[in-house]
């Protein structure tokens, strides 16, 4: 008998990009967010780097966030709030 990988019984999002958004949703929900990827990395279980190549993404294609390329000193800055 082969072992299987059994379906994850968190809550939370199994792919990177819905873990990425739905950390997103809940910080932002009060108001505007301000964030540099590797202050965040620890918090959604990735690398600075897949946080920046998932947000270019989201900026396009999240309906529910509106997210904008704030400033860059050292690092991007991304601005997150709802939409």
């Amino acid at each position: 008998m082969s072992a299987t990988q059994q379906p994850s019984t968190d809550a939370e999002p199994t792919d990177k990009e819905s873990r990425l958004k739905s950390y997103l949703r809940e910080k932002a929900e009060d108001g505007e967010l301000y964030f540099k990827s590797k202050f965040i990395a620890d918090d959604v279980g990735m690398s600075p780097k897949e946080i920046g190549a998932l947000m270019v993404k989201l900026s396009n294609s999240a309906k529910d966030l509106d997210v904008e390329k704030w400033s860059y000193t050292s690092a991007t800055t991304w601005r997150v709030q709802p939409a």
